[in-house]
């Protein structure tokens, strides 16, 4: 019996100690059928510990509150300029002088258009009375009367409109001098010395002095954080120091060619920044993020892995970009895998 046994024993169970091994071996295996999967190795943290809150940028420009480009509103020939380019000058202040001659004739030919007719109003209340007395003591006519009221309500209109036409000559002659608006630098100056001007040429530009505003072009996408951005920050160009503004107003359009939309900001403190200084507008977006490195793409579908008990779960985030951090709404409690989520598949244990 035993050495039919031993007939069939395989050549490497023959040697003791090649049997010991083999049956160690045998005793420390699983058998078929009972074998477990390796659980992956998996490292979860609190979401409000990894998220983040990015900073967004957009180009921007330093300007003037208002900058006017000041016309000839008459025409007529240059004779004095008094302000050139960076020159301050205050409201009121003579910019320039066109020559005054012929309008000062046109005043003066509307002048005695109003005297004239001053004149001829004062005959006709004259004839009037005149007239009135003559019919109580029945020497005129009612229709004679009445001919006398009507030649002084002619008058009257003559005299009110030649005091329009002289209101009009005043007025032309006024337009003869351009003085400044407001307190304000001058930025351009067209105009020169004997020069004939028309009516609409351009003669100077003038940056309203005081407090300036940052005119910046943000993507439609980025407006509703900037709303929300507590302390957006301007930095000019080739400048570290940042200077926080306040969102003033937000064009209701998107200009076609950019794709963006012009947002309006001042500053809170006193920034001497000229118009003309170009530079960043700043701000942090106060949505929280998930990195760029924590999602991953399952299907057609980005997202992150979330777990739950002892199982992981595949979170899809509508609008995700891949290489680029996402916004979430996920709570901050929620506990979010960080290491080893490429190999993760939705309801998969981690135990």
């Amino acid at each position: 019996m035993i050495r039919a046994l031993t007939r069939f024993t395989p050549r490497h169970l023959r040697h003791p100690v090649l049997t010991g091994l083999f049956l160690a071996a045998a005793l420390t295996s699983p058998w078929p059928g009972s074998a477990r999967a390796q659980a992956p190795d998996v490292q979860t943290a609190r979401l409000g510990s990894v998220w983040l809150f990015p900073e967004r940028s957009a180009p921007a420009q330093v300007l003037a509150r208002n900058e006017s480009r000041l016309t000839a509103e008459v025409g007529g020939a240059v004779t004095r300029w008094t302000v050139d380019v960076g020159a301050s000058v205050t409201r009121g202040a003579l910019l320039v002088q066109i020559d005054p001659k012929d309008y000062e004739l046109g005043v003066q030919r509307a002048e005695t258009a109003v005297q004239a007719a001053q004149a001829r109003l004062r005959l006709a209340e004259a004839q009037l009375a005149r007239a009135r007395e003559l019919v109580a003591q029945g020497f005129f006519s009612q229709e004679a009367l009445a001919q006398r009221e009507t030649e002084v309500a002619l008058q009257r209109a003559e005299l009110a409109s030649a005091q329009t036409q002289l209101a009009s000559a005043l007025r032309q002659l006024e337009k003869t001098t351009i003085r400044a608006p407001f307190n304000a630098t001058v930025v351009q100056r067209t105009v020169q010395l004997g020069e004939i001007v028309a009516p609409g040429a351009p003669l100077m530009v003038l940056a309203e002095a005081g407090p300036t505003e940052v005119e910046a072009s943000v993507p439609p996408t980025d407006v509703p954080g900037l709303r929300r951005a507590m302390t957006p920050q301007f930095q000019a160009q080739g400048q570290t120091e940042r200077h926080p503004v306040r969102l003033l107003r937000v064009a209701g359009t998107v200009q076609t060619g950019s794709r963006t939309q012009t947002v309006r900001l001042g500053f809170t403190e006193a920034t001497a920044w000229p118009p003309g200084s170009s530079g960043l507008l700043l701000w942090q977006d106060p949505t929280p993020h998930i990195p760029a490195s924590l999602i991953v793409k399952r299907g057609h579908a980005l997202g992150v892995f979330v777990q739950e008990g002892r199982v992981v779960r595949f979170v899809p985030m509508p609008g995700a970009q891949e290489g680029r951090a996402a916004p979430t709404t996920l709570p901050a409690e929620t506990l979010i895998v960080v290491r080893g989520q490429a190999a993760l598949n939705d309801g998969q244990s981690i135990d």
